[in-house]
């Protein structure tokens, strides 16, 4: 190659690599505009360490949360263990269902916890067949390198993931000004243990500015519902609300009635 090629080539590849950084620099002030207002991975790490170090009614197990916005792009994903296969690594993905969820289903005026949603989904209720509907983005869910699971450049971050979940541990968020701003879901114990984790989770994150829900307590209004009185041959039993959950343990629920009020 002849001296002016090497400076074509030069000139080329000066500029590839310009245009990259440019390209980079430009998706970073994407997400950092989708993801206004909600909480860092490093915020969001802190708060659901300090929920999940509490007594929860359930295993005491390591956790994963991840954080949406109001389009269900993944903000966020974090978990509480020293590496990614301290927690269930099937749970990494039922959090952002559950995040999903929880902003899908809520309005600027009513909350739905995913925990809500459990007796309307059941054969005969209103909402049976809701878990088919919203699939999960695959390549969203399992795209990427692994070792990167729950880091601040976790492959979902950023793609919209779908997915509906209808037991605990999906919240929507509202701020301060009352307005939602997306969904937390929490995944990696029980069901039950993982609303009340979520819960903690978002309360220490000041995003629990909830404006009305269907839990009947004022105090805790998109709080996960235990009425479910069993019935003989039928496993789920029937809610006398429509939006009962299932207990766990007589802890989680204990637990549950005592969580701090929304505000």
């Amino acid at each position: 190659m002849g001296k002016n090629g090497r400076v074509v080539a030069s000139v080329v590849l000066v500029g590839l690599v310009t245009f990259g950084a440019t390209v980079a620099r430009a998706d970073d002030d994407d997400r950092q505009s989708q993801c206004r207002g909600l909480p860092s991975q490093s915020a969001l790490r802190g708060a659901l360490e300090a929920a999940q170090a509490q007594t929860n009614g359930g295993f005491g197990l390591q956790m994963w949360a991840t954080v949406v916005n109001r389009d269900g792009v993944v903000c966020g994903v974090a978990f509480t263990g020293n590496n990614r296969g301290d927690q269930w690594p099937g749970s990494r993905v039922i959090s952002a269902q559950k995040a999903n969820t929880a902003n899908a289903f809520s309005l600027p005026g009513l909350a739905l916890s995913t925990a809500n949603l459990y007796t309307a989904v059941q054969p005969g209720g209103s909402l049976f067949g809701l878990q088919a509907s919203n699939p999960v983005n695959t390549d969203v869910a399992y795209g990427g390198n692994p070792a990167d699971n729950g880091q601040v450049n976790d492959p979902m971050v950023g793609g919209r993931i779908g997915g509906v979940n209808v037991f605990g541990g999906g919240l929507a968020l509202y701020n301060a000004s009352g307005r939602l701003v997306g969904g937390i879901g929490v995944s990696g114990d029980s069901s039950c243990a993982d609303h009340n984790i979520a819960w903690r989770t978002r309360n220490t994150l000041n995003l629990d500015y909830v404006p009305a829900g269907v839990s009947g307590d004022a105090s805790r209004k998109d709080n996960i519902v235990y009425d479910i009185t069993p019935q003989a041959g039928q496993m789920p039993g029937v809610s006398a609300s429509g939006w009962g959950h299932p207990k766990c343990s007589a802890a989680a629920t204990t637990i549950a009635g005592s969580l701090p009020p929304t505000k």
